[in-house]
């Protein structure tokens, strides 16, 4: 993509994250990460339904407090999940919100593999229920719209990153947010490996012949990957990857938040841990305590009307922090010890060690990583909470050719093996884990039965020897088998991934040549069907934000008009006859009680006002010939002019000294 094309359609890298998301773009010869609206680098991950509109981001976030059972956050846990899975159901105790398995409709069967959860909220004093594809979709529409915002373009493509042990059903269900925020996902590529990217960049190894085993440590709000990557000139070699999809500072976060409930009850005889707002507030205070440990000793965390008009005051120390989650701190090394023997490498054969993601800024795992490597300095020259997006949005330019290096590999690996079910319950595997995509390998099985006309092919995807014990991915039936003793017919199961790492499953009978196939479309959960229609849905939610944008600007228009009209009565009330300001000032009040009892109206309703409330004042201000012409005589010129509510408002929003 090149010229003019390119210049219309950029391409942006979106790191999209548990608890907060980035985006980047390559421009001027370097990656931007995009400002939001807020002034930030970072956007909260999080989704508020409220009784007039939806809230994404800052707002969603800062709400949450009042509004906790509406305010989603964490749907990146539940992507690509069964209801059943266990760490659902931990999750489901802690949430605020509410999950529930997806209602049945004709279509569905009682099979629990294919139960999925949903998250259903009160919208509108209605009740609703989000995939959360959907509430995915929602963030990486707000992230579409701030860098559509900050490059002023329109935003087509983009390169999406997910945690390298993001395993296939839920790689394709972000894909699938990313078709329903109306976006072309040009590539899927792991976190850490877009970490890497950045990393060579930054220290110009792609610009010289050096050559370097970078392991990428990347601890963030939700999920925690370890990967170890070679980097070269024009080549960035996964070797192996471990992790876990269900390890954050959410979780270090759930602690505290446990420890705080237990000490309220232990001063004031009164549990709390089944009240939704009063959690919602200590999370919020807890995430904020563990930032601030992270360069002080010691904190103290003040909550006011906690409880039923109690007052919650507690200090606590960096020690007890680390006492309270060692636990999973120390979880978090297993895995850097795993990827090293998969790529059967040594410590020191680490050149450098990159953390990424803000739970790597926390002292204890800093040492607790230092010491598993003999104390070797850590790699701290990269923004841990913009590596991935920088990452991204170097790919991304890479794709569609703007990147002047784009002869640069990337060679990523499988997280989890890959096979399917035998007769005997063992999970026979063709696709071993760490290795190298995109891939096609096959393996060959027969028949278990005599004169057996059909056979079954289960996929899976884990490293347990039975296949139940797995991750199932899907099935398909290959059928018109001729009749024929056990072991006879010959059958070869292909095993193809794509570069995004979305898997395609074959089977052929040597024998007769049927062929049937399955591609792991996210375990049956959004057909095609879905996708399509959550795009209809997407489309409606999005555009009545617009509308409730414009009703609040209409009515902010009229209360500003309201306003200024006060200011210059006062300004001006010695030169207005006594009947003139009697009739402005009734005009004013009864609009300004109008406004009191009407802010749920149309748009057109609070414009209609403002219309009769300028009819009414302007003619009076004008025909007073010892009155200056006031500002919003000008307005009304103004408005005749220009079209579209929003045009007036940016002109009605300066005052009379024409700043802001």
């Amino acid at each position: 993509m090149e010229g003019k094309g390119q210049a219309e359609w950029p391409a942006i890298g979106i790191d999209l994250g548990t608890t907060y998301s980035c985006g980047g773009v390559w421009q001027h010869d370097r990656v931007e990460i995009i400002t939001n609206d807020q002034g930030n680098r970072t956007t909260p991950s999080w989704v508020a339904f409220t009784q007039t509109q939806r809230l994404v981001g800052d707002a969603a976030k800062n709400q949450a407090t009042v509004n906790p059972t509406n305010t989603i956050y964490d749907a990146k846990r539940l992507i690509g999940r069964r209801f059943s899975d266990e760490t659902v159901q931990k999750d489901i105790k802690v949430w605020p919100f509410k999950v529930i398995e997806r209602p049945a409709t004709a279509d569905d069967d009682d099979d629990d593999e294919e139960k999925v959860p949903v998250i259903a909220v009160t919208y509108k004093d209605e009740e609703k229920h989000f995939s959360p594809e959907e509430i995915s979709s929602m963030i990486l529409v707000k992230m579409k719209e701030i860098a559509e915002a900050y490059l002023g373009l329109t935003v087509k493509n983009a390169v999406i990153t997910v945690p390298a042990y993001f395993n296939d059903s839920q790689r394709q269900a972000t894909k699938d947010a990313g078709v329903i925020a109306g976006l072309n996902v040009i590539r899927i590529i792991n976190e850490p490996t877009a970490a890497a990217i950045a990393y060579g960049v930054d220290k110009k190894i792609i610009d010289d012949d050096t050559k370097k085993n970078v392991l990428v440590f990347d601890l963030g709000g939700g999920t925690f990957d370890v990967s170890l990557v070679c980097v070269e000139k024009n080549s960035f070699e996964v070797k192996a990857v471990s992790g876990d999809t269900h390890l954050g500072g959410g979780d270090f976060d759930s602690n505290m938040v446990s420890h705080f409930v237990e000490e309220f009850k232990r001063k004031h005889n009164v549990d709390i841990s089944e009240n939704c707002r009063a959690l919602g507030r200590l999370r919020t205070a807890s995430e904020r305590v563990k930032r601030t440990l992270s360069s002080t000793h010691e904190t103290t965390i003040e909550i006011d009307c906690l409880f039923e008009g109690i007052d919650f005051t507690s200090t606590i120390t960096r020690a007890r922090f680390e006492k309270l989650n060692i636990d999973l701190f120390k979880k978090c090394i297993d895995p850097v010890d795993q990827c090293l023997k998969d790529a059967k490498m040594e410590k020191s054969e680490v050149h450098d060690v990159v953390l990424v993601g803000g739970s790597t800024r926390i002292p204890k795992v800093q040492q607790l990583l230092q010491d598993f490597f003999d104390g070797k300095e850590l790699c701290r020259s990269i923004n841990p909470d913009e590596a991935v997006a920088h990452g991204a949005a170097v790919q991304a330019a890479i794709l569609t050719g703007v990147f002047d290096k784009n002869d640069i590999v990337l060679v990523d690996v499988v997280p989890l093996s890959l096979g399917i079910e035998l007769s005997s319950g063992l999970l026979n595997v063709i696709v071993p884990r760490n290795t190298t995509i995109p891939t096609r390998k096959v393996g060959k099985v027969t028949t278990s039965c005599d004169n057996q006309t059909e056979a079954n092919f289960r996929v899976f995807e884990g490293e347990r020897p039975m296949a139940l014990d797995n991750n199932f991915l899907g099935m398909f039936l290959l059928s018109d088998i001729p009749p024929a003793p056990k072991c006879v017919p010959k059958f070869d199961v292909w095993f193809d991934i794509n570069a995004d790492g979305i898997l395609t499953v074959s089977a052929e009978d040597m024998g007769t040549g049927n062929k049937n196939q399955i591609t792991i479309s996210n375990q049956s959960r959004l057909s095609k069907e879905e996708v399509n229609r959550l795009l209809d849905e997407a489309q409606k939610y999005r555009a009545e934000d617009e509308q409730y944008k414009k009703k609040v600007m209409a009515k902010n228009a009229l209360e500003n008009y309201a306003n200024n009209m006060w200011e210059i009565l006062k300004k001006y009330e010695q030169k207005l006859g006594i009947e003139d300001r009697n009739k402005i000032e009734a005009a004013i009040e009864k609009t300004i009680h109008w406004l009191d009892w009407n802010f749920e109206l149309e748009a057109w309703k609070f414009e209609e006002k403002l219309n009769e409330l300028q009819d009414l004042c302007e003619p009076i201000l004008a025909n007073c010939s010892k009155v200056a012409t006031p500002p919003r005589v000008i307005v009304k010129k103004q408005l005749n002019k220009w079209s579209g509510i929003s045009s007036f408002i940016k002109f009605l929003w300066f005052r009379n000294d024409g700043s802001p």
